[in-house]
């Protein structure tokens, strides 16, 4: 048996888990504000990943309206930080 490094064994573990889209999702949460802007991010009350769509929930109407105009922004942004295809699909609630 060879040897592996425990960050490899740990990256290796998360690609093969459920908790990816989770970890994901707590990852994004972290890089929110800078992605989108604090206020953006002051009013997003919840964001979590499934089936690479990223679901925004947010009580603010206006907010609802703007983001939904920058979806294709939001993907954009969100792959290129997180430096992979994370997500194909943003869905406003």
């Amino acid at each position: 048996m060879g040897l592996f490094k425990l960050g490899d064994a740990l990256k290796d573990f998360v690609q093969n888990s459920k908790l990816k889209n989770g970890i994901r999702a707590a990852q994004i949460e972290e890089v929110w504000a800078e992605i989108m802007g604090v206020t953006v991010a002051k009013y997003t009350d919840k964001i979590y990943i499934f089936n690479q769509k990223l679901f925004i929930e947010t009580n603010i109407g206006p907010l609802k309206n703007e983001l939904g105009f920058q979806k294709t922004q939001i993907i954009q942004r969100v792959n290129e930080k997180m430096g992979d295809q994370v997500i194909t699909e943003v869905i406003i609630k």
